[in-house]
């Protein structure tokens, strides 16, 4: 069985570069939640995509711009943006920023 880590430290959460100017951390999750902390270079690109997954970003810092849906929308520190499962979307960072992605049930393709 799987051992829960009821604590995660940034420090000690290994880096991933999904695409070019962004960098993930899968920072805590179970097989039913997942949190990753996302930063973004300011033009950096969420390339528009879809996945079986609910999720929630949350704008820590920056400006983006979200497409969910064919739908945009320019968000910023203090917005959130949900994602149904399976609408396609992805964002364009228009000031470097941080993001909090929250996924259910956990992105096993994440670990």
């Amino acid at each position: 069985m799987e051992e829960i880590k009821n604590f995660c430290f940034s420090e000690d959460v290994e880096e991933t570069h999904p695409s070019d100017g962004v960098t993930r951390k899968v920072l805590s999750y179970s097989k039913n939640l997942m949190v990753c902390e996302m930063h973004f270079e300011k033009g950096a690109v969420g390339a528009m995509h879809h996945h079986p997954h609910e999720q929630i970003s949350y704008i820590v810092s920056g400006v983006f711009e979200f497409t969910v849906g064919g739908r945009k929308n320019v968000v910023k520190a203090g917005d959130a943006v949900y994602k149904q499962s399976n609408i396609e979307h992805g964002a364009v960072c228009l000031e470097e920023g941080v993001l909090i992605d929250i996924f259910t049930p956990m992105r096993e393709d994440f670990v």
